[in-house]
C-alpha cells in the first residue's frame, strides 16, 4: 500500500474537489429538468455517482500500476482505440445523437470511444517520443511519425462527425511534440499545410459555420444560433462577485441548454459567482503546475512525457471549456473536466490523474 505522505497531496486534493463540486453541480444544474423529464430529480447525478466512484476504483488501480508498462501497452492501447473509432463507421454499432455518431452502447451504458483516443494518443506519444529522443530533430524519425500516426485517430474523431474533439487532439499532439523539442520549422509547416484543410471541412458542414458565425456575434440571433451564449451570458451577468447562491440560480430552468454538461460552468458563475469559477480555474491551476512538477522530476523521459501529455490532456480541455463558455472561442461540445456530466470523460480524466500519480510516486520511491 502506497501512504498518503508519499503522494502529492495538491494533486489528490485538487482532483478530489473538482469531483465533489461536479457531482453537486451535476445535482444542482439538472434536477428541475430531471423531475419534469424523468419524475426523478436525482435521475443525472445517481448517474454521475456511479461513475464518479467507479472512477475513483480506477484512480486507485492506475494509481498502484507502474507506469512504465505503458511502453508495452502503447500499440495495444492504441490499436484498440483505432478500432472502437472504426465501429462507429459501422452501421448498427455507434449511438447516433443528431448528425453525429459519437457512442458504442455497453450494456445500458454508452461509451464514447474519442475520449479514449485522447488518453491512448498520450500513452503512444509518451513512448514514441521518449524511444526516439535522440533522432527527435529529425524529420522521418523524430516528426513524421508522431503526426501521422495520430493523425489517423484524430482523422476517425472528425469523421464521426466530432470536428472540435479533433482539433482539440490536434493541438495536443503539437504540444507534446514541441515540448519534446521537434524542430519548430516541422511544427509550423505542418500548421500551415493544416489549416486549408480545416477551413475546408468547416466550410462542408453548416453547423460549423453558424457557430462561428454565432460566436462572432451572438446577439445577432438571441433567440436562435445564439441562444445558448447569451444565456450563459446571462449567467454570469446574474451571478457577480458572490452568486446567487447554491441551487438559487435561473438560467438552467430551461433557459440554458446543457446546463449540466459543456455549460455547467455557467452555473457555477451564477450560483457562486466569480468567486466560485476563480476557486475551480485555481484547481485546475493546481493540477497543471503539480503535473509539470512532476514532469521535471521523472525518472526517465517516458514519465516526462507521459507526465506533461496527461497534464495537457486535462488542463487544455479545461481552458477550452471555460472558454467557450465565456465567450471567447466558438461554442463546442466539450465537457469540463471531472465536473461536467459524462461518464466516459470523468472516468478516462480520474484514470489518468492515477497514471499521473504513479509517475509521482515511483520517481520518490527511485
Amino acid at each position: 500500500m502506497v501512504r498518503f505522505k508519499e503522494m502529492d497531496k495538491f494533486l489528490i486534493v485538487s482532483t478530489l474537489v473538482l469531483l465533489v463540486v461536479g457531482i453537486v453541480m451535476v445535482y444542482s444544474s439538472s434536477s428541475i429538468m430531471a423531475m419534469n423529464k424523468f419524475g426523478d430529480e436525482y435521475f443525472f447525478v445517481k448517474k454521475h455517482l456511479v461513475f464518479a466512484c467507479g472512477g475513483l476504483v480506477l484512480f486507485v488501480i492506475a494509481s498502484k500500476v507502474p507506469y512504465t508498462i505503458y511502453r508495452y501497452l502503447a500499440y495495444p492501447i492504441l490499436i484498440l482505440a483505432t478500432a472502437f473509432l472504426v465501429l462507429l463507421l459501422v452501421p448498427g454499432f455507434g449511438v447516433k445523437a443528431g448528425a453525429a455518431v459519437r457512442w458504442l452502447r455497453v450494456g445500458p451504458f454508452t461509451f464514447q470511444p474519442s475520449e479514449f483516443a485522447k488518453l491512448a494518443v498520450v500513452f503512444f506519444l509518451a513512448y514514441s517520443l521518449s524511444a526516439k529522443a535522440e533522432k527527435i530533430k529529425s524529420f522521418s524519425i523524430g516528426f513524421l511519425p508522431n503526426v501521422l500516426i495520430p493523425g489517423v485517430v484524430i482523422a476517425l474523431v472528425i469523421s464521426e462527425p466530432d470536428f472540435g474533439t479533433g482539433v482539440f487532439m490536434t493541438l495536443l499532439v503539437l504540444m507534446m511534440i514541441f515540448a519534446a523539442g521537434v524542430r519548430l520549422r516541422y511544427l509550423l509547416g505542418v500548421c500551415l499545410l493544416a489549416l486549408p484543410v480545416l477551413l475546408s471541412v468547416v466550410r462542408n458542414f453548416d453547423y460549423m459555420v453558424r457557430r462561428v458565425v454565432t460566436f462572432m456575434n451572438p446577439w445577432a440571433d438571441p433567440l436562435g444560433d445564439g441562444f445558448q451564449m447569451v444565456q450563459s451570458f446571462v449567467a454570469f451577468g446574474s451571478g457577480g462577485i458572490a452568486g446567487l447562491g447554491l441551487g438559487g440560480g435561473k438560467q438552467k430552468l430551461f433557459y440554458l441548454p446543457e446546463a449540466h454538461t459543456d455549460f455547467i460552468l455557467s452555473v457555477i458563475g451564477e450560483e457562486l459567482g466569480f468567486l466560485g469559477v476563480s476557486v475551480v480555474a485555481a484547481l485546475y491551476l493546481t493540477i497543471l503546475y503539480c503535473g509539470v512538477n512532476i514532469a521535471m522530476k521523472a525518472k526517465d523521459l517516458h514519465g516526462t512525457y507521459l507526465a506533461l501529455g496527461i497534464t495537457f490532456m486535462v488542463v487544455l480541455q479545461a481552458a477550452i471549456n471555460m472558454a467557450v463558455v465565456l465567450g471567447l472561442l466558438p461554442p463546442k461540445g466539450m465537457p469540463l473536466p471531472f465536473i461536467s456530466y459524462g461518464g466516459t470523460s470523468l472516468l478516462i480524466n480520474m484514470v489518468a490523474i492515477g497514471v499521473l500519480l504513479n509517475i509521482y510516486i515511483m520517481e520518490n520511491d527511485s
